[in-house]
């Protein structure tokens, strides 16, 4: 049996896409497991189990994990999903070749700086294997990046639980380019859709989006001249985010759209945009 852990935050958009692409493309008998905080009750039908939460998004993660655990056998499968994420293709060939070699198979956004733990988005894992880690999404292991700043995202602790355990898992590498945005819009391993901060409605900037922030120039030395040109940077950073927010807000729109209306052509639409080709290795051990 699989059990899928998905959570869902003060927006249902997204709860009939993802519910229908799981109902079309899992090969295999399913639960579902959510949460619905500030969501009407009456979008619980959807699923088939509603736990109450409240808490930042890796806890909830946790607890779902927690409840199911409780009742399912060491065997089952475990998956973690995103509220904004969901199948595309029949996900459980690439799960079960990945599960005979490792004891984890989940996405890895390679595209977010290179960050080197499991994510949320999509992750699969035996019941009996969460149990034993123990996993947790939440984050307090941290990384460095090149510029030598540490890091923590969600995954951190479950990735310091896999190195310390020495217990083997399987990527799924992003599969269409990053020409609109590096992080979001993102087709994993050519089976999983991840929309990314889908529950978000301003727009936000990602440590993908901070690259292109624009560079701080040399500062005068007189110091009324020094005071003016640091107004000036300040001024051209808020328009440079705004611009930013904009053009991710803008395109989520537009993608989400056309998933909502059912259009057939939306994955090669995504595909399009974000400038293929695909690497040829979707999943690596």
């Amino acid at each position: 049996m699989l059990h899928i852990a998905t959570v869902h935050y003060a927006s249902p958009r997204w709860i009939e896409i993802q519910t229908s692409h799981l109902r079309r493309h899992l090969s295999v008998p399913y639960t579902t497991w959510t949460s619905l905080q500030r969501i009407d009750p009456q979008y619980g039908r959807y699923f088939d189990r509603v736990i109450r939460q409240a808490g930042p998004h890796s806890d909830k993660l946790n607890h779902l994990a927690l409840e199911i655990s409780h009742e399912a056998e060491d065997e089952d499968l475990l998956m973690f999903l995103d509220g904004d994420a969901f199948p595309i293709a029949d996900p459980m060939p690439t799960v079960q070749a990945a599960l005979r070699d490792s004891a984890l198979v989940a996405i890895r956004r390679a595209e977010n700086a290179d960050e080197p733990q499991p994510h949320p988005s999509f992750c699969v894992t035996r019941v009996g294997t969460w149990r034993a880690l123990p996993g947790d999404w939440s984050r307090s292991y941290v990384w460095g990046e090149s510029d030598g700043r540490l890091v923590s995202d969600v995954g951190a602790n479950l990735l310091r639980a896999l190195e310390l355990t020495q217990t083997p898992w399987s990527e799924i590498l992003r599969t269409n380019g990053g020409a609109v945005n590096p992080l979001f819009f993102g087709i994993y391993g050519d089976i999983v859709y991840h929309h990314g901060a889908g529950f978000r409605t301003a727009g936000i900037i990602t440590r993908t989006d901070s690259a292109g922030v624009p560079q701080t120039r040399r500062k005068p030395r007189v110091p009324v001249l020094a005071e003016l040109s640091r107004f000036l940077e300040r001024r051209r950073r808020r328009v440079w985010q705004a611009r930013v927010q904009a053009r991710n807000r803008e395109q989520s729109d537009v993608i989400f759209e056309k998933i909502a209306a059912g259009e057939p052509g939306w994955v090669d639409y995504v595909r399009a945009i974000q400038g293929e080709p695909r690497p040829a290795a979707a999943v690596s051990p």
